[in-house]
């Protein structure tokens, strides 16, 4: 186990490191004051626009050379700090975890730019791992991406949330540049699906063969989408980017193949 640093409730633990382990620490250990529906995402959704294109990659040199951005994103995690569930809608939910992940995710590679992959900081062993050390504080308790991932987000029942979050990689969907708010993030999770299965490395219909290729997300993550294969094709169908493909996916008549995963950075 590690130990929480000590603090007052105002103290800012911006990429602090515990005094026990490895954990860094990021955002405020504050008590959580607004409902999730109520955060503002503004300063992210400016932070996006300005340093992430229309595919998803992110110009991470750019960023990590403006001190007063990478001050800008700390500003927003310490404001995801003050979140709390209670109150909240489900939509409010969504918005705020899938932010916090992203939002999260890109600080933690900015922390260690410059760097080619987020595999480059994932050890199994020894050492740090940033999808289980990284942790964003959230109305005083601390959240791992992995905790963020499948304690939170998996468990709301919401498979297109695969679609949205993004671990900083090419074979990631594409990473919106744009905030998810609670008032648009059902239409934002559905243009996020249909946009992840649009892409090449995602999604490739082979007619002749009757088969799909399809991106490791849906092996790694299969039963989020159904049962059995029936179920998940049936449920991804609507997403697919041609009525042949949706027809195949519907009848169950396809074979599956699972194309590499790209860890190399989305960086443009």
């Amino acid at each position: 186990m590690f130990r929480l640093m000590t603090c007052s409730v105002a103290t800012v633990l911006l990429m602090s490191v515990a005094y026990a382990g490895s954990e860094v620490f990021i955002g405020r250990r504050v008590a959580g004051t607004t409902p999730f529906d109520r955060i503002d995402h503004t300063a992210w959704d400016t932070l996006l626009k300005k340093y992430v294109d229309s595919n998803g990659m992110v110009n991470y040199r750019a960023w990590h050379s403006s001190p007063a951005d990478v001050r800008a994103l700390d500003q927003y995690l310490s404001t995801l700090s003050t979140g709390r569930a209670n109150q909240s809608t489900k939509t409010g939910k969504l918005a705020f975890w899938i932010n916090a992940y992203n939002a999260a995710t890109i600080r933690g590679i900015l922390k260690e730019y410059p760097t080619t992959s987020i595999r480059n900081h994932t050890a199994r062993l020894f050492g740090y791992n940033i999808w289980k050390q990284l942790q964003l504080y959230v109305g005083g308790k601390p959240h791992s991406l992995e905790g963020i991932e499948h304690e939170i987000l998996r468990k709301m029942n919401e498979p297109r949330i695969h679609f949205a979050i993004v671990c900083a990689s090419i074979g990631c969907p594409r990473l919106l540049n744009e905030a998810y708010t609670p008032q648009r993030v059902q239409q934002q999770l559905e243009a996020s699906a249909k946009d992840f299965f649009r892409r090449s490395q995602n999604f490739r219909h082979d007619k002749a063969a009757n088969r799909f290729y399809v991106s490791e997300i849906l092996s790694w993550f299969a039963t989020d989408f159904g049962a059995d294969q029936a179920v998940q094709l049936k449920r991804i169908s609507q997403w697919l980017p041609t009525a042949a493909a949706q027809q195949a996916a519907q009848r169950n008549a396809v074979s599956l193949s699972y194309l590499d995963y790209d860890w190399n950075l989305n960086e443009q």
